[in-house]
């Protein structure tokens, strides 16, 4: 049992959202916070790539360290194993994002170009087979083609596009966070003021 509050918990989405509609304020707080870092990530790239590839270590470290508990769980020695080593590889990737973040992001920004190729290429080959279903498969094609032409532009580029892209990126998607955390402030302000 949780300690009783002053403030009741919801009980619907209505109710939800006029309890957050009274927290706006710390919202758009928020969304002004991840807007400035991102118009701040944008104008360091370099540092926030290293940044980028730092998170990138951390979350690799983690990942390796639950593969190895959890290889403790598995009843066969061979599996066990396999898991054990799984979690170490991810481990020693993650250390190696730490002690060597520009050349672990030129590696990882190659690999980002060729995800991105290779997606925006599966996208386009499976909107051209949903074309005749009448869904909006040109849009589908378009996301396509400029994910690829996006992967080829850092690939053509690379290496030395591993010093800013993996910044750029996440400068990017701050802003947009942001910004996404701001509209909902604005409209839960002008849910709770009607």
């Amino acid at each position: 049992m949780t300690a009783a509050t002053n403030d009741p918990a919801p009980h619907s989405l209505g109710e939800a959202v006029r309890h957050l509609g009274a927290k706006w304020g710390w919202i758009l707080a928020l969304g002004i916070v991840f807007l400035i870092a991102g118009v701040i990530a944008l104008g360091s790239d370099v540092m926030a790539t290293a940044s980028a590839v730092f998170v990138i270590g951390i979350m690799m470290v983690m990942a390796g360290v639950a593969e190895i508990i959890a290889a403790f769980s598995v009843k066969s020695w061979g599996r066990a194993v396999l898991w054990i080593l799984l979690g170490v590889m991810y481990v020693l990737a993650g250390i190696i994002c730490f002690t060597n973040p520009f050349e672990a992001a030129t590696i990882l920004t190659l690999f980002l170009g060729l995800a991105l190729m290779i997606g925006g290429l599966v996208r386009m080959f499976l909107a051209w087979q949903m074309r005749h279903a009448g869904k909006p498969w040109g849009w589908v094609v378009f996301s396509g083609i400029i994910s690829v032409l996006l992967g080829l532009i850092i690939v053509a580029h690379w290496p030395v596009s591993s010093f800013y892209t993996l910044g750029i990126f996440l400068g990017v998607d701050l802003i947009f966070i942001g910004w996404g955390w701001i509209s909902i402030a604005l409209a839960l302000k002008r849910r709770a003021a009607a």
